[in-house]
């Protein structure tokens, strides 16, 4: 699968670099387009003030879907509205992705039933809760299993967005993209320095 389109799923008091580290990998990639959605559309602001404007995201149409972190995933883990349309988008998408708490969203839902995943060291007690039948990996950087890829904190996003690449573009592509960003890709999934 190609990937072409990578659309990053925002909320008010998602975390910037979640969603900013892995577009910067994938706004390096030729030929992909990066879309900011967000279920209504309009401005949705960062934790940290940055405020993006969104196309609303309508009927699930995207191929890929990146979902960032931040304090807005425990209001929305609550919210049974907002997680059934997320399973709906989710459901036709190709491909997933999420970094940090991003994981929590899906695991207020049956989507990662039964498949591997990984999360927020420092709020992995909290997403684990959320729904026992995951299979959960406290020490990974980031896991894929089918078609979701999970993330650990924060700028591990960053790694998983080029694995990703690797995985679909060849991992040429990978290094010429991490070079570019003067980044020092950890691309060791089991290399995991912030678990606990």
């Amino acid at each position: 699968m190609a990937i072409t389109t990578i659309a990053v799923l925002l909320f008010d008091d998602f975390e910037t670099l979640d969603a900013m580290g892995p577009a910067e990998v994938f706004g390096c990639v030729p030929d992909c387009r990066l879309r900011f959605i967000s279920r209504s559309g309009g401005e949705v602001i960062s934790s940290h003030g940055v405020t993006v404007v969104t196309e609303p995201a309508g009927v699930p149409r995207f191929e890929a879907l990146l979902i960032p972190g931040g304090q807005g995933t425990r209001r929305l883990c609550a919210d049974s509205e907002y997680l059934e349309w997320l399973q709906r988008q989710v459901g036709l998408a190709r491909l997933c992705m999420t970094v940090c708490t991003g994981s929590a969203l899906l695991a207020a839902t049956p989507l990662l039933d039964g498949l591997r995943a990984t999360s927020n060291k420092r709020a992995f007690d909290w997403v684990t809760s959320l729904n026992d039948r995951v299979l959960w990996q406290p020490r990974a950087r980031w896991v894929r299993d089918g078609k979701f890829y999970t993330s650990s904190g924060i700028s591990s996003g960053i790694d998983m967005a080029l694995q990703a690449v690797a995985d679909f573009r060849g991992r040429e592509q990978a290094l010429e993209i991490a070079e570019r960003m003067e980044y020092l890709w950890n691309d060791d999934a089991q290399n995991d320095p912030f678990a606990r």
